[in-house]
């Protein structure tokens, strides 16, 4: 449901009377750490200064941490792997004889190589699960702060392990504890809950895709720039170095975060973080059960459109995951055969869609709905993976990242949705559970496509590429012809008159007393 069907549902006269509602329910926030700008009540960081933004600058540093550890841990598992049973094919050039059977040595390593990243992602996502959604359920109450600052520690922590496994020359298996001490604070998926959490808290309805997809945009900016860093630096002085850059940016995310991001809510000091009550926030959300003061047609309707956003997020997010995981594999080996520079330069070249699609996002939502947006973005994703999973030349492999320079149009979109169809003291349980998602998408991709990868090379090396272009069918199929960005006014404004229009005083009665200018207003979009 867009802007003009709401108009089409509420008279004007009530709409004026809801902004005003909320204006005057604003000023109400004054407290002595509180500070009004506009229609959002912001509480000031411990050291109030003004370079006090918003939540980019964490999430970009997180992401240029996670992109320059990513590439670079996979590279260091496949060359002490090679180094335990022998292979050395890439260092003396036999990788770039392609005539004859492929080398068994290399598919050994290959194989070995998958199976480690699908070891570790899945000890990640194994300890996680619990935290993330408690964490993300919790912020809704105790604040977005914490559940930056936490993950971010528990990052340096994890590239701590990776220094010492690197220093002590520690079995690879060592990874999979640094992987298991990151989840335990959150890991990387709690830091996005809580910046998109926080975005829906600081963003009214109509601008919440764009502020969406600018958070998506820094991920791939850090995401470029860690790419091209990475790869130049471990060519000229190996792995140590930039695994120092990897602590310090994690740190530095954390500080930031404490220092100088102002909180989006009133913290409730009475906030408990170890109960079930978190968890069953999040199951109340997909659950039959809803809220009680809800018309029975309208909770339908909201839960069977919150399920089908999460299985096109989720088919979306793994095809994502699983392609980006086998790039480097894939480059490495024959016939590509590329060094650290052409890896950083190919990730750089991946991450670049980011800004490509904030700027496609932008331009196409002049003449378009959000929902075709994401198709687009889709179409994009599908036509890349079908080249790259024929290239056999490094040509035809940029052709392929080329190809796929709108492929992240299709998530923020997907966020955005799901965030107008819960209320604004949901929105942390909602990019919990969010978050949750993607950690599952991780697990099955990892499982899924590190296992299809060495299972098929003897009969098409890009064949999981192929694959992943055709598990998009399934989420074009359901956007395309069911248009679940279009809404129903007649059910919305069935639920209104159940509730007597009473927009701002859900607003005025928020267990956690923040400002936030969302209103009850997303909560029946």
């Amino acid at each position: 449901m867009e802007d003009s069907d709401t108009r089409a549902i509420l008279p004007e006269d009530t709409l004026s009377s809801v902004d005003n509602e909320i204006r005057i329910n604003d000023t109400f926030c004054n407290n002595e750490e509180v500070e009004n700008k506009g229609q959002i009540c912001y509480k000031r960081p411990p050291f109030a200064c003004p370079l006090s933004v918003s939540v980019e600058p964490v999430l970009f540093l997180s992401m240029f941490s996670l992109s320059l550890q990513w590439p670079l841990s996979t590279q260091y598992l496949w060359d002490r792997i090679s180094e335990d049973v022998g292979y050395n094919g890439t260092k003396g050039g036999g990788c770039a004889n392609t005539s004859g059977p492929p080398d068994p040595l290399q598919k050994e390593v290959e194989t070995l190589t998958a199976h480690w990243n699908l070891y570790i992602n899945l000890g990640g996502f194994a300890v996680g699960l619990f935290v993330v959604t408690l964490l993300g359920s919790w912020s809704d109450q105790g604040g977005r702060r914490p559940v930056l600052i936490l993950p971010s520690l528990g990052l340096a922590l994890q590239a701590g392990v990776y220094l010492l496994v690197m220093y002590l020359k520690l079995p690879v298996a060592w990874f999979l504890l640094g992987r298991l001490l990151s989840g335990l604070s959150g890991d990387f998926n709690t830091i996005l809950a809580g910046c998109f959490a926080y975005v829906a808290d600081t963003s009214d309805r109509g601008s919440r895709t764009f502020r969406v997809a600018v958070l998506e945009a820094c991920l791939g900016l850090a995401g470029m720039l860690a790419s091209i860093i990475g790869g130049q630096w471990r060519r000229a002085q190996g792995y140590i170095n930039p695994f120092w850059l990897v602590l310090a940016t994690n740190l530095a995310a954390a500080l930031y975060a404490y220092l100088f991001v102002p909180e989006s809510i009133t913290p409730d000091p009475s906030a408990k973080l170890f109960t079930t009550r978190h968890h069953r926030a999040v199951y109340r959300l997909y659950s039959a059960l809803g809220d009680p003061t809800e018309a029975g047609s309208y909770t339908k309707w909201r839960r069977y459109k919150l399920w089908l956003y999460i299985f096109c997020f989720f088919l979306v997010v793994t095809v994502h995951f699983g392609s980006r995981e086998l790039f480097v594999l894939y480059e490495l080996s024959s016939p590509l055969c590329w060094g650290p520079g052409l890896i950083g330069w190919g990730s750089a070249a991946q991450n670049l869609a980011y800004l490509s699609s904030l700027l496609g996002l932008r331009t196409l939502q002049r003449c378009l709905e959000d929902s075709w947006v994401s198709l687009v973005g889709l179409a994009s994703n599908m036509t890349g993976l079908v080249v790259i999973s024929l290239a056999n030349t490094t040509e035809l492999m940029f052709t392929g990242y080329g190809l796929c320079f709108l492929y992240m149009a299709a998530t923020p979109v997907l966020r955005a949705k799901l965030s107008k169809l819960v209320g604004p003291e949901e929105q942390g349980a909602l990019f919990a559970s969010v978050a949750c998602v993607e950690g599952l998408c991780s697990l099955v991709a990892s499982s899924l496509f590190n296992s299809l990868y060495p299972a098929t090379l003897h009969i098409m090396k890009g064949f999981p590429f192929l694959f992943g272009a055709l598990l998009l069918l399934i989420p074009t199929g359901i956007i395309g012809p069911g248009e679940l960005g279009t809404g129903s006014p007649a059910v919305a404004n069935k639920h209104i008159r159940s509730r007597g229009l009473g927009i701002g005083q859900t607003r005025l009665n928020r267990p956690t007393g923040g400002c936030q200018d969302l209103g009850a207003m997303d909560a029946i979009l």
